[in-house]
C-alpha cells in the first residue's frame, strides 16, 4: 500500500507505505551538537501579540474569568475562526471564537457547568440546561447510575476521592504529528481499511463497539477538516513546509482540546519532528532562523507542554 501525497524528497521507505511517524523521524532527523548561538530573539509580531495578551491577562486575573460561553456546548465546529491579533499571528487557532473565552462541556455534567458559570457571575442558558437535564444523559449521571450503595456512601463520606463522575477522561497524549506528515485524507482511509477488517461473520459486542468507535473517529476527522478550513488551511493533504507542519500539529492538539476539555492533555514530543521540516526549509532558503523562532515562539503559549526554545533544543 502506498499513501498519497507524501513528500518524496524526505528519506525513508516504510513511512510512505504505512502510518509510521517513527520511521520518518529515524530517516530524516539531524543530531545537533552545537550551542545556543543560533537562536534568535522574538520578532516584532510576537512581541505585539504577547503585549496584547498580557493586558488581557490582567483583566482575567481581576475578574477570575475573562469571558465565558453560556449557551453553546464546545465541539470541533461550534465556532468559526478566532484570533488574538490576526495581522501578527503566524500560528493561529483558539479554543473558542475569542481569546481567553472559556467554553462549556455540559456532556460531562450540567450541574458542574452551571455552578462554575455562577461562581464567576454568568448564567447558563435555560434552553441548554433543559436539553442536558431532560433529553441528554451526561457522563456524570451515567457514572452515578452505575455506582453501588457502598460506593455512593464512601464518596459522600469523602473516604475515597478521584472517582470518575466528575472527571470524564484520563490524561490524553495524542500523536498530532500524523496530521502534518500524512494529511487527514490518508488517516481517514486508514480508518476505513480498519473498519473493513471488522466486517466479520460474528457480530460480537466487542466488534460492534469497535465499529461504532471507528465510525465516530472518521466523522470527527471530517469535522476537524472543517475546523481547519475556517482558518484557511487544507489539512486533507500533508504539510508542505515548516509553517504548515507547526500549524497542522497545533491544529491536531487544538481539536483534541475543543472536543475533550484540555485540563489534562499534552502536545507530546514534537521537537525532533518539527525540526526536520524547519531544517529542510532553511537549507532550501525559504525560511530564516528568525522566522523559525517566530513559529515556535507563537506555538509555545498555545501549547504549554511544548518547552523547546527552538526545536533542536
Amino acid at each position: 500500500m502506498k499513501l498519497t501525497n507524501c513528500i518524496e524528497s524526505f528519506d525513508g521507505y516504510m513511512w510512505k507505505r504505512e502510518i509510521n511517524v517513527r520511521d520518518f523521524i529515524q530517516h530524516n532527523y539531524t543530531p545537533y551538537y552545537g550551542d545556543e548561538s543560533f537562536l534568535q530573539g522574538p520578532t516584532a509580531k510576537t512581541k505585539a501579540l504577547w503585549d496584547r495578551l498580557s493586558e488581557m491577562f490582567k483583566t482575567e486575573r481581576e475578574k477570575g474569568v475573562y469571558d465565558a460561553e453560556t449557551k453553546l456546548p464546545q465541539t470541533l465546529t461550534t465556532y468559526g475562526a478566532g484570533y488574538i491579533d490576526k495581522e501578527n499571528e503566524v500560528i493561529v487557532g483558539l479554543q473558542t471564537d475569542a481569546p481567553l473565552k472559556r467554553g462549556i462541556f455540559p456532556k460531562g455534567g450540567i450541574r458542574m457547568v452551571e455552578s462554575a458559570l455562577k461562581a464567576y457571575g454568568y448564567s447558563l442558558d435555560p434552553a441548554t440546561k433543559e436539553i442536558y437535564t431532560k433529553y441528554r444523559k451526561t457522563h456524570n449521571e451515567g457514572v452515578f447510575s452505575a455506582y453501588t450503595k457502598d460506593i455512593r456512601a464512601a464518596r459522600h463520606a469523602h473516604i475515597i476521592t478521584g472517582l470518575p463522575d466528575a472527571y470524564g477522561r484520563g490524561r490524553i497524549i495524542g500523536d498530532y504529528r500524523r496530521i502534518a506528515l500524512y494529511g487527514v485524507n490518508n488517516l481517514i482511509e486508514e480508518k476505513k481499511r480498519f473498519l473493513d477488517r471488522l466486517d466479520i461473520q460474528e457480530m460480537t459486542e466487542e466488534c460492534i463497539q469497535s465499529r461504532e468507535e471507528t465510525s465516530e473517529q472518521i466523522k470527527a476527522l471530517g469535522d476537524f477538516v472543517k475546523m481547519c478550513a475556517n482558518y484557511g488551511f487544507d489539512v486533507t493533504v500533508p504539510a508542505k513546509n515548516a509553517r504548515e507542519a507547526v500549524q497542522f500539529v497545533y491544529f491536531g492538539y487544538l481539536g483534541a482540546v475543543k472536543d475533550q476539555d484540555g485540563a489534562a492533555m499534552s502536545l507530546g514530543r514534537v521537537s525532533t519532528f518539527l525540526d526536520i521540516f524547519i531544517e529542510k526549509d532553511i537549507k532550501e532558503g525559504i525560511l530564516t532562523e528568525q522566522e523559525a523562532q517566530d513559529l515556535i515562539d507563537q506555538l509555545q503559549p498555545r501549547c504549554t507542554s511544548c518547552h523547546s526554545s527552538r526545536c533542536r533544543h
